[in-house]
């Protein structure tokens, strides 16, 4: 009698079974689950190519935010701005040149001159340079990288700036009486320590030549210099410097250093041909009441451009936080 052996198949995970489905594999994913995910990649990608959220209530990581474009006057006042920041930190950086070469060429850095740096003229020309330079780089990288805080660092300093601008002007007016004074002792320090301090020879020559003056108030002024007091000892007692002489170029082109020389000495009538007789004192003022016109305009044009700038960066300042917000 013959005995069969019955084997026990086992279903392979492509065989079908009875029913007509599939036997899957945990390696390999069901035909249900891969359409599901291909439906579900397929509505990713109409996400993606449409740019609209499935669900318009919230914001979904796959789709893509819309696109909010600047205006053209957004650009305009962006690029203004940077413009205008980088031509006055240009300015900014020349005026601190001088001052560091100002300082350098003095040697005031020297040991036996450190002392007296704090009164150097040069260092209101270093620090202007430098404050300017700072104040217009910040506006200049704010309005490039469109960053609202050097933005409002910005016009804030520049609200302070008018705002002292404009103080100093009241107070300018109000004691425009004592004014000449605090000229006057100014001029006369100055004419006491000519030869002893380059800046003040150098400020000092330079009104001379310029208002065509001599002294404060008179060419006697003089008087008050050691150098040139008459019970100094040397060539320049009882003299003038070169810049108080009519015509200080000898022969129309060597500079006369020495055609000052006693003038103090002579009468007015004799010396009016030598040397300009009137104190710069008033030559400034006359100068000033010529030009008070001229100089008026220019400080409405410096204060008209701060608040200019003032209001050009707050309205780019509402435009780049609208755009943020929106975004």
């Amino acid at each position: 009698m013959r005995q069969y052996l019955t084997v026990k198949k086992f279903p392979w995970p492509w065989s079908r079974r009875d029913d007509g489905q599939n036997e899957s594999s945990p390696l390999i994913p069901k035909l249900g689950a891969a359409k599901a995910e291909d439906e579900e990649l397929g509505h990713v990608d109409r996400k993606f190519q449409t740019g609209t959220p499935s669900n318009p209530n919230h914001n979904s990581p796959t789709g893509i935010r819309p696109h909010y474009s600047y205006s053209l006057i957004d650009y305009f006042l962006k690029y203004f701005l940077f413009l205008c920041n980088m031509v006055f930190t240009v300015l900014g950086l020349v005026v601190l040149g001088l001052g560091i070469w100002g300082l350098v060429s003095k040697e005031s850095f020297a040991q036996e001159k450190i002392g007296s740096i704090g009164t150097d003229p040069m260092l209101i020309l270093l620090t202007l340079g430098f404050l300017l330079t700072l104040l217009c780089l910040t506006g200049c990288v704010g309005a490039l990288r469109e960053n609202c805080c050097l933005l409002k660092l910005f016009s804030a300093i520049v609200l302070v700036l008018i705002t002292i601008q404009v103080l100093f002007a009241i107070v300018a007016y109000s004691i425009q009486d004592q004014i000449e004074g605090y000229l006057r002792s100014g001029m006369l320090a100055a004419i006491a320590g000519y030869q002893d301090d380059l800046d003040l020879r150098f400020i000092t020559d330079e009104i001379q030549l310029g208002l065509q003056c001599c002294g404060a108030d008179t060419y006697q002024d003089w008087e008050l210099n050691v150098y040139y007091n008459c019970s100094a000892p040397g060539v320049l007692a009882c003299g003038v410097p070169a810049t108080c002489c009519v015509d200080p170029l000898e022969n129309g082109t060597v500079w006369n250093s020495q055609c000052g020389v006693g003038a103090q000495l002579l009468d007015e009538f004799t010396a009016q041909s030598m040397i300009f007789l009137g104190g710069c004192l008033g030559g400034i003022s006359r100068w000033i009441k010529q030009h008070e016109s001229l100089i008026g305009t220019v400080a409405v044009i410096v204060v008209g451009v701060q608040i200019l700038a003032v209001f050009f960066t707050t309205r780019l300042m509402e435009s780049i936080q609208w755009h943020k917000a929106h975004a």
